[in-house]
């Protein structure tokens, strides 16, 4: 019986090269000159950490690093949770943006919901982080991707470790 996995997993590697590209504007850029304006990755807590003097200036190294990010591999914003902008000594600011990885439980729920709902001849079940699809033809399996993609724009899903 053909399967395949629903499953969002983060491309390091482009997202280090983006930030990486990302920094490189900033530190480039004049109006950035002598500013406290920077990026930090964090790979071990997936966080990237960005600082600035003011809250217009947090807002374009965002106009900087999203483009990069989205540049290097599609829909890699979408992942992205922004936390609150914090005061830091004086009239500095930082945000820290947590990287999602993986595919929630909510969202897992959600997506084999949908499948049920929309009464495919396919089965949905849980694996960890990933949801598992398995029915008894291909042309079913490729309607399932095509309703799930459509129904979860809000979240970067990909369909890979496709078995026959």
């Amino acid at each position: 019986m053909p399967s395949f996995d629903f499953s969002s997993e983060v491309d390091w590697v482009a997202l280090k090269n983006s930030i990486d590209v990302a920094n490189r504007q900033i530190t480039n850029r004049y109006d950035f000159k002598n500013t406290s304006a920077a990026l930090e990755f964090n790979q071990k807590e997936s966080n990237i950490t960005l600082f600035a003097d003011s809250d217009f200036q947090l807002q374009q190294i965002k106009d900087i690093l999203f483009p990069a990010m989205e540049k290097k591999a599609a829909e890699s914003t979408k992942r992205l949770v922004h936390n609150d902008v914090i005061k830091v000594s004086g009239n500095k600011v930082k945000q820290i943006l947590t990287i999602k990885s993986g595919i929630e439980s909510d969202l897992a729920k959600k997506i084999v919901q949908i499948i049920k709902n929309n009464k495919l001849k396919v089965q949905a079940a849980i694996q960890g982080d990933t949801v598992r699809v398995s029915g008894a033809k291909k042309d079913i399996l490729q309607e399932t991707i095509a309703l799930i993609k459509k129904q979860c724009p809000d979240y970067p899903i990909t369909a890979g470790n496709f078995r026959d």
